[in-house]
């Protein structure tokens, strides 16, 4: 049972990484875009990324809680107790950067309820800033959430996978 704890908290933390990581990866080319070109590919990732994203954080998180309670021995618990403040901060990170721009960026757009529950975007006003200097900060700053989530999921994984390590 412990083991198959362990394999499954380790895809979990993984496939959190792999989409933070991926958002990471386009940088370099979404920064060459224009305002209306990067709006219509940055809504192409809501679906996909909310659900996937969203069922991979928040088990990765509950899966590494409880293998953090049944650890046996200091190191492996404080090296999944650092895995899991790496995930708990990338909700942080989340909630504080980069949720107020995804908010902001879906205000026009049509919405099943369930997100706009999740992006809580009903009753507000106005839709994506036009392509100025507002729009880059925002741009930049919901990529440098991305990167900064990407980081802190990698680290999980490392700390995950050597708390696993020590136990073999």
């Amino acid at each position: 049972m412990y083991v198959f704890l362990e394999v499954l908290t380790v895809i979990l933390v993984a496939s959190a990484m792999a989409m933070a990581l991926a958002h990471a990866l386009e940088l370099p080319g979404k920064l060459r875009l224009g305002g209306q070109e990067y709006f219509v590919v940055q809504r192409i990732y809501y679906p996909g990324f909310t659900i996937g994203g969203g069922i991979a954080e928040v088990g990765g998180i509950v899966a590494t809680f409880v293998l953090m309670l049944m650890s046996g021995g200091p190191v492996r618990f404080w090296l999944i107790a650092g895995a899991l403040a790496a995930l708990l901060i990338m909700q942080l990170v989340f909630w504080l950067m980069t949720q107020p721009i995804n908010k902001h960026w879906l205000e026009e757009v049509e919405l099943t309820a369930p997100a706009k529950r999740f992006f809580a975007t009903e009753g507000s006003d106005g839709g994506p800033p036009p392509p100025t200097q507002e729009w880059t900060a925002l741009r930049n700053q919901w990529e440098l959430s991305h990167v900064i989530r990407a980081v802190l999921a990698m680290l999980s994984l490392i700390l995950l996978t050597l708390a696993i390590a020590q136990g073999v």
